[in-house]
């Protein structure tokens, strides 16, 4: 299942609140604008849509996938939600007649993905639906970096039913995994969300994606384009192409 923070209605409301348009939207959505046709799409884990939403807008044709029903409920009533093929499914047994020019997965949504067979299962799903000549972008942190050392944080959000603070709290870490929980205090409730993440090294995704019969064609290190420098970059940025 996925975590409440994305599965609670209440909660998936407040997702575009305080995960709205960013700089790693921005980067995404530029890898679609120098076409003069339509690409064919796939955003798995799209959330609640924005980046799906952005890309219709410019005219392709979009898939967004996602295994939370509360989070495409979200999607498909925002505007031009209607512009967009909402699909409910976990990334790694997503299915689809349709092939793609561009198969996405954005926020860090790599690493939601905990067990090697859900990574090899997800790879080979991105594989199957991608055209010879598409390409694959996705995104994990660097473990390098000592994330937990500023991982917690809080925020207030003003809202129409009153402000609801949100904080995160590092619970703890092992091996490639850490723990989290998010907290919600509402006027008249306090919800909690606990999450877990894995921080594979660059190394281990590469062994994943040759296993998967990908390729990389670069690594990025950062969402204004520079290249990937183990030791400093804070992203993983891989751009991937099937094996001829």
């Amino acid at each position: 299942m996925p975590d409440e923070h994305y599965e609670n209605p209440r909660l998936a409301a407040l997702y575009d609140f305080d995960s709205g348009w960013s700089v790693d939207r921005d980067f995404y959505l530029s890898l679609a604008t120098n076409h003069t046709f339509p690409l064919g799409i796939l955003d798995l884990g799209c959330g609640t849509g924005l980046l799906c939403k952005a890309y219709a807008e410019k005219g392709h044709h979009v898939t967004g996938c996602d295994p939370s029903l509360s989070m495409l409920d979200v999607a498909a009533r925002q505007p031009n939600g209607d512009l967009v093929k909402w699909m409910q499914s976990f990334a790694q047994t997503f299915k689809s007649d349709d092939r793609y020019d561009l198969i996405i997965m954005t926020g860090h949504a790599f690493q939601v993905l905990l067990q090697d067979e859900e990574i090899l299962a997800t790879f080979s799903v991105m594989r199957q639906h991608l055209k010879e000549d598409g390409l694959i972008v996705f995104e994990s942190r660097n473990p390098v970096i000592n994330w937990k050392e500023n991982w917690d944080y809080s925020m207030s959000l003003d809202l129409p039913e009153g402000k609801v603070q949100e904080s995160r709290r590092f619970v703890e870490e092992e091996k490639d995994r850490m723990i989290f929980e998010l907290w919600y205090q509402f006027p008249d409730e306090v919800l909690v969300s606990k999450s877990e993440l894995r921080f594979l090294s660059h190394d281990a995704i590469l062994n994943f994606l040759m296993i998967s019969g990908l390729r990389v064609e670069k690594i990025l290190g950062d969402w204004n384009g520079g290249l990937f420098h183990e030791p400093s970059s804070e992203e993983m940025i891989f751009f991937v192409r099937r094996v001829s």
